[in-house]
């Protein structure tokens, strides 16, 4: 090309300034008439009634009523006309207590967001549990549409939550009596569950079996009541510690550190079992030592169940306690099995006893090695 076919550098400038404009409103024009998916959920919760507002587009709303021009909804007389069908749609994508709105009286109708939204208010007659179940997934057929959640306690935002598609019912404890109650009515049972094993259709399944056989060695040489008690408080002290720490993200340790050493601790449990003399005296009896030392241990492992259940935000220290209340209460259930058995086969035989004592000493051996090899080397 000859120097003087060339574009000016005017003309150039020109042109890309004309293409960067363009470009600019083509962007820009599906963002005003396409507003981000989101619809949004406000929860009031009052001691008689639950109250809120329910916020979504209109063009979200308009393919579900069968409208061409999401704009029709700008009209009082068509949201009238449509009033019915949007609560009645309303009420079957929102769930309390698992179950969809029933008993919902509908407020008034307000458009919102510059033109682009309705906001339909909302209140739910009744006493208020302590904790409140909630689920919201609005506009499915949108796979990205999100319904955000605000939960108000008292004129308070406590809570925020975000519902996608795949997302699970989530709970909110009230700050009363009531809430308290209900946080240790879900979670001291869940930690009677994690360590007795019972109801696992409730709640999130066990760890594995690996902290009962690392108690049944503590106590199997046996001892009066006051000093069990003691190697089981002590237990339960030594993993509240870390159990705590780690469920608040304060300390954590990885999971291939922690379940090969839990599988280590259950090992010198079961050694220190068979070095010891039968008979051994208060003085030399450490297992109340052994068991709290090894217990922060097992606490590492407890916050993984913890944290997989979820702690609720405005309630972990009640939710901390009674976690560990229940391993307690479960703890203490099976020493009392335990211990009870061996009494009666003390009394038939004190040598069968001791043949017990070796034969269980060297299966926690056995359990605690096969545990720790598969978990340094499969990952299990």
């Amino acid at each position: 090309m000859s120097r003087s076919a060339r574009p000016s550098p005017s003309l150039s400038w020109a042109l890309l300034a004309a293409l960067l404009g363009w470009l600019f409103l083509w962007l820009a024009a599906p963002a005003s008439a396409h507003p981000v998916p989101f619809s949004y959920v406000d929860v009031e919760l009052a001691d008689n009634a639950i109250e809120g507002r329910v916020r979504f587009h209109l063009t979200d709303a308009a393919p579900i009523l069968g409208l061409v021009d999401p704009e029709e909804l700008l009209r009082p007389e068509v949201v009238a006309a449509h009033r019915a069908q949007i609560e009645r749609y309303l009420e079957d994508h929102i769930k309390l207590d698992g179950r969809y709105l029933t008993d919902v009286e509908w407020g008034k109708v307000a458009v919102v967001d510059a033109n682009e939204a309705l906001e339909f208010s909302y209140r739910i007659p009744g006493k208020q549990a302590g904790a409140l179940n909630f689920w919201a997934h609005l506009f499915p057929s949108d796979g990205v549409h999100q319904t955000f959640v605000n939960v108000y306690d008292s004129g308070t935002l406590r809570q925020q939550w975000i519902f996608a598609s795949q997302s699970q019912p989530q709970t909110y404890y009230r700050g009363t009596t009531a809430g308290v109650l209900a946080v240790m009515g879900t979670f001291v049972p869940s930690g009677v569950h994690h360590i007795a094993g019972i109801d696992r259709s409730k709640f999130p399944p066990l760890v594995g079996p690996d902290h009962l056989l690392f108690l049944f060695g503590l106590i199997l040489l046996g001892g009066g009541w006051k000093r069990l008690l003691v190697i089981v408080t002590a237990f339960t002290l030594g993993h509240s510690v870390t159990l705590s720490l780690a469920a608040l993200d304060i300390v954590t340790l990885p999971g291939w550190i922690v379940e090969p050493a839990i599988a280590l601790s259950i090992v010198v449990v079961g050694v220190d079992n068979l070095l010891q003399r039968r008979g051994h005296d208060e003085g030399r009896d450490l297992r109340a030592w052994v068991a709290a030392v090894f217990g922060l241990i097992h606490g590492f492992g407890f916050a993984s169940v913890l944290k997989e259940f979820g702690l609720p935000a405005e309630a972990l220290g009640w939710s901390l306690f009674s976690f560990n209340l229940g391993v307690e209460i479960g703890q203490l259930a099976v020493v009392a099995v335990i211990v009870s058995l061996l009494a009666l086969v003390r009394r038939w035989s004190p040598a069968r006893l001791r043949q017990i004592e070796t034969i269980g000493s060297i299966a926690v051996i056995a359990g605690g090695a096969y545990w720790f090899v598969q978990r340094v080397f499969w990952g299990g």
